[in-house]
């Protein structure tokens, strides 16, 4: 329970906090594109089952090892990849939180 409180409270939560806070004149359209980095999830479809709740799935799936995470953090450096890259990152934290509790 707490697991998933923290899981999709940084999932969900922390993205339009992070937009209102930071892009307080445009934080609805940031909150969309942050919270669209769950997108990255997609890779999920890879993996076999698809779904499995005690598995971490940094560095396990393509789109969260730690060759793209690298990616997601250069992507913050220059300004037009920053709000996306934020979102990204946002994800991974949210991931890592999640492996914590196994």
């Amino acid at each position: 329970m707490l697991q998933s409180f923290f899981h999709y409270g940084i999932h969900f939560i922390v993205p339009i906090i992070v937009a209102f806070v930071f892009y307080n004149s445009k934080w609805k359209i940031v909150s969309i594109i942050l919270l669209s980095a769950i997108l990255i999830d997609l890779d999920h479809v890879l993996a076999s089952p698809i779904f499995d709740a005690n598995r971490c799935s940094i560095n396990f799936h393509p789109l969260h090892s730690y060759y793209a995470i690298g990616l997601y953090l250069l992507l913050l450096i220059p300004k037009k990849t920053r709000i996306i890259a934020i979102g990204l990152c946002i994800h991974i934290l949210a991931d890592q939180v999640d492996c914590l509790f196994m």
